[in-house]
Protein backbone atom coordinates (compact mmCIF):
# COMPACT_ATOMS: atom_id res chain seq x y z
CA UNK A 1 0.00 0.00 0.00
CA UNK A 2 1.07 3.05 -1.09
CA UNK A 3 0.22 6.74 0.33
CA UNK A 4 -0.66 10.20 -0.83
CA UNK A 5 -2.57 12.81 0.60
CA UNK A 6 -4.62 13.46 -3.02
CA UNK A 7 -4.26 11.23 -5.67
CA UNK A 8 -5.53 12.83 -9.04
CA UNK A 9 -6.95 10.11 -11.67
CA UNK A 10 -6.51 11.07 -15.22
CA UNK A 11 -3.92 13.35 -17.13
CA UNK A 12 -5.71 15.14 -19.45
CA UNK A 13 -6.33 18.92 -19.63
CA UNK A 14 -8.74 18.85 -15.96
CA UNK A 15 -5.90 16.20 -14.59
CA UNK A 16 -2.71 18.13 -15.31
CA UNK A 17 -4.72 21.74 -13.99
CA UNK A 18 -5.07 19.69 -10.84
CA UNK A 19 -1.65 18.88 -10.69
CA UNK A 20 -0.33 22.16 -11.40
CA UNK A 21 -2.68 23.83 -8.58
CA UNK A 22 -1.80 20.92 -6.33
CA UNK A 23 2.03 21.93 -7.07
CA UNK A 24 1.86 25.88 -6.89
CA UNK A 25 -0.14 24.80 -3.28
CA UNK A 26 3.24 22.95 -1.69
CA UNK A 27 2.11 19.75 -2.48
CA UNK A 28 4.91 17.51 -3.63
CA UNK A 29 5.01 14.14 -5.33
CA UNK A 30 4.27 11.05 -2.95
CA UNK A 31 7.07 8.64 -2.37
CA UNK A 32 9.94 10.77 -2.61
CA UNK A 33 10.03 11.50 0.88
CA UNK A 34 9.44 15.23 0.72
CA UNK A 35 7.42 16.79 2.98
CA UNK A 36 4.82 19.14 1.31
CA UNK A 37 5.37 23.30 2.08
CA UNK A 38 2.57 25.64 2.17
CA UNK A 39 0.39 27.28 -0.29
CA UNK A 40 0.16 31.47 -0.84
CA UNK A 41 -2.37 31.45 1.39
CA UNK A 42 -0.49 29.81 4.31
CA UNK A 43 -2.93 26.25 4.80
CA UNK A 44 -0.16 23.45 4.42
CA UNK A 45 0.06 20.86 2.01
CA UNK A 46 0.93 17.63 1.70
CA UNK A 47 1.59 14.93 -0.95
CA UNK A 48 0.37 14.13 -4.45
CA UNK A 49 -0.01 11.65 -7.04
CA UNK A 50 -1.81 11.58 -10.73
CA UNK A 51 -2.40 8.21 -12.21
CA UNK A 52 -2.85 8.52 -15.67
CA UNK A 53 -4.05 5.24 -17.84
CA UNK A 54 -3.02 6.17 -20.92
CA UNK A 55 0.56 5.03 -22.34
CA UNK A 56 2.12 8.92 -23.04
CA UNK A 57 0.46 12.13 -22.37
CA UNK A 58 -2.22 14.26 -24.22
CA UNK A 59 -4.93 12.26 -22.56
CA UNK A 60 -8.01 11.38 -25.08
CA UNK A 61 -6.39 13.78 -27.80
CA UNK A 62 -3.68 11.09 -28.54
CA UNK A 63 -6.80 8.87 -29.86
CA UNK A 64 -8.56 11.71 -32.45
CA UNK A 65 -8.75 11.10 -35.90
CA UNK A 66 -5.48 12.50 -37.90
CA UNK A 67 -8.02 14.92 -40.08
CA UNK A 68 -8.50 16.76 -37.09
CA UNK A 69 -6.24 19.87 -37.39
CA UNK A 70 -5.40 22.96 -35.24
CA UNK A 71 -7.18 24.59 -37.93
CA UNK A 72 -10.58 22.77 -37.46
CA UNK A 73 -10.35 21.66 -33.94
CA UNK A 74 -12.60 23.91 -31.39
CA UNK A 75 -10.69 26.39 -29.48
CA UNK A 76 -8.27 24.69 -26.56
CA UNK A 77 -7.13 26.66 -23.87
CA UNK A 78 -4.00 27.20 -22.44
CA UNK A 79 -2.27 24.97 -19.44
CA UNK A 80 -2.46 27.00 -16.51
CA UNK A 81 0.60 28.67 -16.19
CA UNK A 82 1.98 27.28 -19.67
CA UNK A 83 0.78 28.93 -22.83
CA UNK A 84 0.63 26.78 -25.56
CA UNK A 85 3.43 26.60 -28.83
CA UNK A 86 2.89 28.54 -31.80
CA UNK A 87 0.73 26.49 -33.60
CA UNK A 88 0.87 25.34 -37.38
CA UNK A 89 -3.25 25.51 -38.27
CA UNK A 90 -2.62 22.17 -40.76
CA UNK A 91 -1.36 19.90 -38.05
CA UNK A 92 -3.25 17.15 -36.86
CA UNK A 93 -4.71 18.32 -32.92
CA UNK A 94 -3.52 14.82 -31.64
CA UNK A 95 0.18 15.21 -32.23
CA UNK A 96 -0.28 18.84 -31.21
CA UNK A 97 -1.57 18.60 -28.01
CA UNK A 98 0.16 15.33 -27.17
CA UNK A 99 3.32 17.49 -27.41
CA UNK A 100 2.41 20.43 -25.65
CA UNK A 101 1.15 18.22 -22.68
CA UNK A 102 4.10 15.99 -22.77
CA UNK A 103 6.21 18.77 -22.61
CA UNK A 104 4.01 21.02 -20.01
CA UNK A 105 4.43 17.78 -17.70
CA UNK A 106 8.22 17.38 -17.86
CA UNK A 107 8.83 21.62 -17.44
CA UNK A 108 6.92 21.50 -14.73
CA UNK A 109 7.91 18.04 -12.92
CA UNK A 110 4.30 16.77 -12.35
CA UNK A 111 4.62 13.68 -10.70
CA UNK A 112 2.29 10.99 -12.98
CA UNK A 113 2.62 7.77 -13.29
CA UNK A 114 1.78 5.71 -16.39
CA UNK A 115 0.20 3.44 -17.68
CA UNK A 116 -2.05 2.60 -14.26
CA UNK A 117 -5.47 2.21 -14.68
CA UNK A 118 -7.86 2.54 -11.68
CA UNK A 119 -10.15 -0.54 -10.71
CA UNK A 120 -11.62 0.88 -8.03
CA UNK A 121 -11.62 3.68 -4.91
CA UNK A 122 -13.46 2.58 -1.63
CA UNK A 123 -13.51 4.29 1.64
CA UNK A 124 -11.07 2.33 3.90
CA UNK A 125 -13.37 2.76 6.90
CA UNK A 126 -17.17 4.45 7.77
CA UNK A 127 -14.98 7.57 9.29
CA UNK A 128 -15.71 10.87 7.44
CA UNK A 129 -12.27 12.04 7.57
CA UNK A 130 -10.88 8.47 6.92
CA UNK A 131 -8.91 7.64 4.02
CA UNK A 132 -10.04 6.34 0.78
CA UNK A 133 -8.19 2.80 -1.05
CA UNK A 134 -7.84 3.06 -4.38
CA UNK A 135 -7.06 -0.51 -6.45
CA UNK A 136 -5.43 -0.16 -9.78
CA UNK A 137 -3.15 -1.99 -12.33
CA UNK A 138 -0.35 -1.54 -10.59
CA UNK A 139 -1.48 -1.74 -6.91
CA UNK A 140 -2.94 0.23 -3.88
CA UNK A 141 -3.09 3.61 -2.86
CA UNK A 142 -4.40 5.29 0.45
CA UNK A 143 -5.55 8.89 0.22
CA UNK A 144 -6.95 11.36 2.40
CA UNK A 145 -8.61 12.94 -1.18
CA UNK A 146 -8.83 11.95 -4.79
CA UNK A 147 -9.46 14.06 -7.73
CA UNK A 148 -10.83 12.31 -10.74
CA UNK A 149 -10.29 13.55 -13.94
CA UNK A 150 -11.19 10.46 -16.31
CA UNK A 151 -13.19 12.28 -19.11
CA UNK A 152 -15.64 10.33 -21.35
CA UNK A 153 -13.29 9.18 -24.43
CA UNK A 154 -13.24 5.51 -22.89
CA UNK A 155 -17.17 5.45 -22.88
CA UNK A 156 -18.37 6.26 -26.04
CA UNK A 157 -22.76 5.75 -26.21
CA UNK A 158 -23.81 3.52 -28.69
CA UNK A 159 -27.79 3.76 -28.81
CA UNK A 160 -29.70 0.88 -29.34
CA UNK A 161 -32.17 0.24 -32.22
CA UNK A 162 -34.31 -2.65 -33.58
CA UNK A 163 -32.60 -4.77 -36.01
CA UNK A 164 -28.92 -3.44 -35.44
CA UNK A 165 -27.51 -7.17 -35.24
CA UNK A 166 -28.38 -7.53 -38.83
CA UNK A 167 -26.96 -4.76 -40.56
CA UNK A 168 -24.34 -6.34 -43.05
CA UNK A 169 -22.65 -3.22 -43.11
CA UNK A 170 -20.20 -1.25 -41.30
CA UNK A 171 -21.17 0.02 -37.42
CA UNK A 172 -18.73 2.36 -35.50
CA UNK A 173 -18.58 4.99 -33.33
CA UNK A 174 -16.42 8.57 -33.82
CA UNK A 175 -14.09 7.04 -30.84
CA UNK A 176 -13.23 4.44 -33.98
CA UNK A 177 -12.99 6.89 -36.91
CA UNK A 178 -9.73 7.29 -38.75
CA UNK A 179 -10.57 8.92 -42.37
CA UNK A 180 -13.27 9.22 -44.61
CA UNK A 181 -11.23 7.56 -47.41
CA UNK A 182 -12.37 4.34 -45.77
CA UNK A 183 -15.61 4.84 -46.66
CA UNK A 184 -14.94 5.90 -50.41
CA UNK A 185 -17.92 4.13 -52.49
CA UNK A 186 -20.41 3.54 -49.68
CA UNK A 187 -23.20 5.33 -48.73
CA UNK A 188 -22.91 6.75 -44.99
CA UNK A 189 -25.37 7.53 -42.66
CA UNK A 190 -24.25 9.64 -39.96
CA UNK A 191 -26.06 9.74 -36.47
CA UNK A 192 -26.18 12.40 -34.16
CA UNK A 193 -26.82 16.68 -33.77
CA UNK A 194 -23.27 17.78 -32.33
CA UNK A 195 -20.05 19.03 -33.25
CA UNK A 196 -18.53 16.07 -34.11
CA UNK A 197 -21.31 15.05 -36.35
CA UNK A 198 -21.85 17.98 -38.39
CA UNK A 199 -17.78 17.64 -39.01
CA UNK A 200 -17.41 14.31 -39.90
CA UNK A 201 -20.52 14.96 -42.37
CA UNK A 202 -18.34 17.62 -43.77
CA UNK A 203 -15.58 15.87 -44.29
CA UNK A 204 -16.83 12.41 -45.16
CA UNK A 205 -19.20 14.07 -48.07
CA UNK A 206 -16.67 15.10 -49.71
CA UNK A 207 -15.27 11.84 -50.81
CA UNK A 208 -18.51 9.60 -50.53
CA UNK A 209 -22.43 10.14 -50.44
CA UNK A 210 -24.03 10.99 -46.67
CA UNK A 211 -27.55 11.01 -44.81
CA UNK A 212 -27.76 12.49 -41.66
CA UNK A 213 -30.49 11.71 -38.99
CA UNK A 214 -31.01 13.12 -35.54
CA UNK A 215 -33.72 12.95 -32.81
CA UNK A 216 -34.32 16.29 -32.71
CA UNK A 217 -34.32 19.22 -34.85
CA UNK A 218 -30.35 20.58 -34.55
CA UNK A 219 -29.93 24.41 -33.16
CA UNK A 220 -27.91 26.55 -34.86
CA UNK A 221 -26.58 29.73 -34.23
CA UNK A 222 -25.70 32.83 -36.52
CA UNK A 223 -24.75 35.04 -33.76
CA UNK A 224 -21.05 34.46 -32.19
CA UNK A 225 -20.46 32.13 -29.19
CA UNK A 226 -19.23 35.44 -27.12
CA UNK A 227 -18.29 34.91 -23.30
CA UNK A 228 -21.71 35.59 -21.98
CA UNK A 229 -23.16 32.83 -23.94
CA UNK A 230 -20.58 30.20 -22.94
CA UNK A 231 -21.53 31.23 -19.00
CA UNK A 232 -25.06 30.63 -19.68
CA UNK A 233 -24.27 27.14 -21.32
CA UNK A 234 -22.30 26.15 -18.30
CA UNK A 235 -24.58 27.58 -15.90
CA UNK A 236 -27.41 25.21 -17.48
CA UNK A 237 -25.22 22.30 -16.98
CA UNK A 238 -24.04 23.33 -13.79
CA UNK A 239 -27.55 23.46 -12.89
CA UNK A 240 -28.56 19.99 -13.45
CA UNK A 241 -25.43 18.16 -11.92
CA UNK A 242 -26.48 20.39 -8.70
CA UNK A 243 -29.84 18.52 -8.96
CA UNK A 244 -28.26 15.15 -9.21
CA UNK A 245 -29.23 14.59 -12.77
CA UNK A 246 -27.05 13.23 -15.10
CA UNK A 247 -24.89 15.95 -17.25
CA UNK A 248 -25.83 16.70 -20.74
CA UNK A 249 -23.38 18.04 -23.63
CA UNK A 250 -22.28 21.98 -23.28
CA UNK A 251 -23.32 21.72 -27.57
CA UNK A 252 -27.27 20.93 -26.42
CA UNK A 253 -27.40 24.20 -24.33
CA UNK A 254 -24.84 26.07 -26.60
CA UNK A 255 -26.45 25.04 -30.23
CA UNK A 256 -24.61 24.84 -33.51
CA UNK A 257 -22.16 27.34 -34.50
CA UNK A 258 -22.04 28.14 -38.21
CA UNK A 259 -18.85 28.45 -39.78
CA UNK A 260 -17.69 28.56 -43.51
CA UNK A 261 -16.75 25.28 -44.17
CA UNK A 262 -20.36 23.89 -42.88
CA UNK A 263 -22.34 26.77 -44.63
CA UNK A 264 -20.59 25.48 -47.84
CA UNK A 265 -21.42 21.42 -46.28
CA UNK A 266 -25.09 23.37 -46.28
CA UNK A 267 -25.52 24.69 -49.50
CA UNK A 268 -24.29 21.25 -50.91
CA UNK A 269 -27.06 19.43 -49.32
CA UNK A 270 -25.00 17.72 -46.43
CA UNK A 271 -26.74 19.00 -43.65
CA UNK A 272 -30.11 18.19 -44.69
CA UNK A 273 -31.35 16.59 -41.81
CA UNK A 274 -33.69 13.44 -41.11
CA UNK A 275 -35.53 12.16 -38.24
CA UNK A 276 -34.71 9.21 -36.95
CA UNK A 277 -35.16 6.04 -38.78
CA UNK A 278 -37.50 3.28 -37.09
CA UNK A 279 -35.37 0.38 -37.73
CA UNK A 280 -31.86 -1.10 -39.05
CA UNK A 281 -32.15 -3.44 -41.48
CA UNK A 282 -29.35 -5.62 -43.16
CA UNK A 283 -28.49 -3.28 -46.05
CA UNK A 284 -29.82 -0.02 -44.46
CA UNK A 285 -32.52 1.48 -42.49
CA UNK A 286 -35.89 1.74 -42.71
CA UNK A 287 -36.82 5.80 -42.84
CA UNK A 288 -39.54 7.77 -40.82
CA UNK A 289 -41.90 7.92 -43.48
CA UNK A 290 -41.57 3.94 -44.20
CA UNK A 291 -38.93 4.17 -47.18
CA UNK A 292 -35.92 2.61 -46.99
CA UNK A 293 -32.72 3.87 -47.68
CA UNK A 294 -29.78 1.50 -48.59
CA UNK A 295 -26.50 2.30 -46.66
CA UNK A 296 -22.74 0.51 -46.24
CA UNK A 297 -22.00 2.42 -42.90
CA UNK A 298 -23.62 3.77 -40.10
CA UNK A 299 -21.63 6.27 -37.90
CA UNK A 300 -22.50 6.64 -34.53
CA UNK A 301 -21.37 10.27 -33.77
CA UNK A 302 -23.72 9.74 -30.22
CA UNK A 303 -21.61 11.24 -27.71
CA UNK A 304 -19.59 9.90 -24.32
CA UNK A 305 -20.35 9.48 -20.60
CA UNK A 306 -18.47 9.85 -17.77
CA UNK A 307 -15.88 7.24 -17.10
CA UNK A 308 -16.98 6.68 -13.19
CA UNK A 309 -17.64 3.12 -13.12
CA UNK A 310 -14.06 3.13 -10.66
CA UNK A 311 -15.81 5.02 -8.28
CA UNK A 312 -19.04 2.59 -7.99
CA UNK A 313 -17.95 1.45 -4.59
CA UNK A 314 -18.61 4.81 -3.12
CA UNK A 315 -22.17 4.96 -4.20
CA UNK A 316 -22.40 8.43 -5.06
CA UNK A 317 -24.99 8.27 -7.94
CA UNK A 318 -28.67 9.26 -6.36
CA UNK A 319 -31.89 8.88 -7.64
CA UNK A 320 -32.02 10.75 -10.55
CA UNK A 321 -29.34 8.76 -12.17
CA UNK A 322 -26.56 11.41 -11.55
CA UNK A 323 -23.98 12.59 -9.00
CA UNK A 324 -25.48 15.83 -7.18
CA UNK A 325 -22.67 17.86 -7.19
CA UNK A 326 -21.56 21.38 -5.38
CA UNK A 327 -18.99 23.15 -7.94
CA UNK A 328 -16.57 20.20 -8.33
CA UNK A 329 -17.25 18.61 -4.96
CA UNK A 330 -19.52 15.30 -4.88
CA UNK A 331 -21.73 16.50 -2.53
CA UNK A 332 -22.48 13.47 -0.52
CA UNK A 333 -18.78 12.81 -0.29
CA UNK A 334 -16.29 16.34 0.08
CA UNK A 335 -12.82 13.76 -0.28
CA UNK A 336 -14.09 13.08 -4.15
CA UNK A 337 -14.33 15.82 -6.38
CA UNK A 338 -14.53 15.64 -10.66
CA UNK A 339 -13.18 17.67 -13.27
CA UNK A 340 -13.59 17.45 -16.63
CA UNK A 341 -17.29 16.70 -15.45
CA UNK A 342 -20.44 18.31 -16.42
CA UNK A 343 -20.08 22.40 -16.51
CA UNK A 344 -16.32 21.73 -16.60
CA UNK A 345 -15.83 19.51 -19.66
CA UNK A 346 -14.68 22.36 -22.00
CA UNK A 347 -10.73 22.95 -21.69
CA UNK A 348 -11.80 26.45 -19.95
CA UNK A 349 -14.05 24.60 -17.39
CA UNK A 350 -11.47 21.96 -16.86
CA UNK A 351 -8.94 24.17 -16.17
CA UNK A 352 -11.15 26.53 -13.46
CA UNK A 353 -11.78 23.06 -12.44
CA UNK A 354 -8.62 21.91 -11.41
CA UNK A 355 -8.19 25.14 -9.53
CA UNK A 356 -11.56 24.77 -7.87
CA UNK A 357 -10.74 21.45 -6.51
CA UNK A 358 -7.61 21.75 -5.10
CA UNK A 359 -8.46 24.92 -3.07
CA UNK A 360 -11.58 22.67 -1.61
CA UNK A 361 -9.12 20.23 -0.67
CA UNK A 362 -6.36 22.58 0.43
CA UNK A 363 -9.56 23.38 3.35
CA UNK A 364 -10.35 19.82 3.56
CA UNK A 365 -7.58 18.00 4.23
CA UNK A 366 -6.47 21.42 7.15
CA UNK A 367 -10.31 20.98 9.33
CA UNK A 368 -9.06 17.22 9.52
CA UNK A 369 -5.60 17.16 10.62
Amino acid sequence: MRTADVVVIGAGQAGLSAAYHLQRRGFVPAGTGLRGGSGPDGLPAGTYIVLDAEAGPGGAWRHRWKSLLMATVNGISDLPGRPQPAVDPAEASSSFLTRYFGGYEHDLGLAIERPVKVRSVRREDRHPDGRLNITTSRGQWSARAVINATGTWTRPFWPIYPGQASFRGRQLHVADYVSAEEFRGRHVIVVGGGISAVGLLDEISLVTSTTWFTRREPVWRDAAFDRQAGHDAVALVEQRVRQGLPPQSVVSATGLIWTPDLRAAAARGVLDRHPMFTAIEPDGVRMADGSFLAAGVILWATGFRAELEHLAPLHLRGPGGGIAMDGTRVAAEPRVHLVGYGPSSSTIGANRAGRSAVAGIVTLLAGSR
